[in-house]
């Protein structure tokens, strides 16, 4: 299905001198598919390294368009590179309660009537659609969220014409979807009550009847059971809305299909966010077993599937050529991560962060670079790109593309990536880029140099309720000196070079201090 241009981005086109017989037909506008993992490591799929997790939709995908070797969340955890990725700032500019790693009661995070990337494509004529996961907030803050009710604000003000959703993370309740602003399939006779502070109603926890469990928890995973997982917090009612964690990724795959489906009209932007491959890691009967990574290498194979599915069906509404498609992770990737599902203990030889140093939660490069595929037919080429492309650029990216300036305000940290995606420079739009961890640890990258400066506290924060914060997972993200590597020469950050360079070392800190000071 072709759209038509508008004007400015038909002139961009032109002002391009683009002469090749593939761009001499008009220009459409593009439908854009944004698929965004949870958890997923840079060499955690095949084209980029993956040992023992077979991933061939990835693969093709990355085949047919371009791999961005340096494609980067801009945070090692979900919600502030989920809204980065949204409101084209960085997540750390705001109060860190409010961007923090959300519970399922929390407030919504982005202001409604804030320019967001959904509202930016909305008023270029886009349909906008949310599936899958969410994990920015629910409700105004000023009173708790009443899951059986009408639950706003939430996606739908922020920018979306639809939405089919679970509000956080699939190891936090409740575990429900949302569809647009109701919990779906809710009996009113059996109301839900959540909380994260204190128990509600009878139902067993984790922490007191782990033999009711399917995979064997951490304290703060104990809470209430749901499908013989414990999750963190507390719920009760609810029972015929919930999930089961075994048919989530058909659940969420199929509405984002029929998205596709009910909006080939127009032109479409679909968010399809992934639960795949954050723990719990339950995947469908079907693929458990097909890795040689255990349940961790099977909930990737379950995502590939996912992806295979979104892919095929726009194969089938003739839509690819005129489909723009950016698939991407939110952070880097985590092992053990408050689940005993034996991830650790059957890795082997596969290097889910690709080799680079760190994981999920820290500033080091295995926690934001991350895969970033990205293919649209005649229009990107396809191949192998190395300049720096963050999540916090598609606002800026969509604008040009699109033809629209950003107001005032809008977008401060998103830089403009059209240039790159379609050939019209070899210079990098990105040069620098602010890398974001656990308890408001930043980092900095400039060129090829990486600065970490010295942690200032021990005790990680931003980890929602129940963290244990002498959990070596966060006592990872304390670093204990400052810290500088040379990413051409050293990309595992193995050799600290800020003794041996103090000079760029301070340039680097004053950089760093100063992009802290901008908003």
């Amino acid at each position: 299905m072709k759209h038509k241009l508008p004007l400015a981005l038909f002139c961009l086109f032109a002002g391009a001198g683009w002469t090749s017989p593939a761009l001499a037909a008009p220009a459409a506008l593009p439908n854009i598919v944004l698929i965004i993992a949870d958890d997923l490591g840079y060499g955690d799929i095949g084209c980029q390294g993956a040992v023992g997790i077979k991933t061939p939709n990835l693969d093709r995908l990355a085949a047919q368009g371009r791999r961005f070797t340096h494609g980067y969340a801009p945070s090692s955890t979900c919600t502030p590179s989920r809204y980065a990725l949204l409101t084209g700032e960085y997540a750390w500019r705001q109060p860190p309660k409010k961007t923090s790693i959300l519970d399922g009661d929390a407030p919504l995070c982005i202001a409604p009537g804030r320019l967001t990337l959904p509202e930016l494509l909305r008023r270029a004529g886009y349909v906008t659609g949310l599936v899958g996961k969410w994990h920015l907030g629910l409700g105004d803050g000023e009173t708790p969220v009443d899951f059986n009710t009408e639950i706003k604000p939430g996606p739908r003000e922020i920018g979306f014409d639809s939405a089919f959703f679970l509000p956080a993370t699939v190891d936090r309740v409740p575990t429900v979807f949302i569809a647009d602003r109701r919990v779906a399939g809710l009996d009113p006779s059996d109301p839900i009550r959540v909380s994260y502070r204190e128990r509600v109603g009878d139902e067993p926890t984790g922490l007191e009847h782990p033999e009711l469990l399917k995979q064997p928890v951490d304290k703060q995973h104990a809470n209430t059971i749901v499908n013989g997982i414990s999750r963190i917090g507390y719920m009760s009612g609810g029972k015929k809305a919930r999930w089961v964690d075994e048919d989530m990724a058909d659940t969420i795959t199929t509405r984002a299909v029929q998205f596709l489906e009910q909006h080939q009209a127009k032109p479409f932007f679909l968010y399809f966010g992934t639960h795949d491959p954050h723990v719990p890691r339950v995947p469908h009967p079907r693929f458990q077993g097909t890795s040689e990574r255990g349940p961790r290498g099977d909930a990737i194979q379950q995502l590939d599937w996912s992806v295979g599915q979104v892919l095929a069906a726009l194969d089938r509404l003739k839509l690819a050529d005129n489909t723009l498609v950016i698939f991407t992770s939110d952070n880097g990737p985590v092992l053990f991560d408050g689940y005993s599902d034996q991830a650790a203990e059957k890795n082997g030889d596969h290097r889910p962060s690709g080799g680079l140093r760190g994981w999920k939660y820290l500033v080091y490069e295995g926690g934001t670079r991350v895969p970033f595929l990205v293919r649209w037919p005649g229009r990107v080429q396809a191949g192998v790109e190395s300049r720096m492309i963050c999540l916090v650029d598609f606002l800026a990216t969509a604008a040009a593309l699109t033809g629209q300036t950003l107001p005032a305000g809008a977008g401060p940290d998103s830089l403009n990536q059209l240039p790159v995606l379609l050939g019209q420079t070899s210079a990098p739009v990105r040069t620098e880029l602010v890398e974001h961890g656990l308890s408001g640890a930043l980092s900095l990258r400039q060129g090829d140099w990486k600065y970490i400066p010295k942690s200032a506290q021990k005790r990680a924060s931003g980890m929602g309720s129940g963290a244990n914060p002498n959990d070596q997972r966060w006592a990872d993200a304390y670093v204990s000196e400052e810290c500088l590597f040379n990413l051409a020469n050293d990309p595992a950050e193995t050799t600290n070079l800020a003794a041996k360079l103090p000079e760029k070392t301070a340039a680097l800190r004053a950089r760093l201090e100063e992009i802290r000071r901008q908003r």
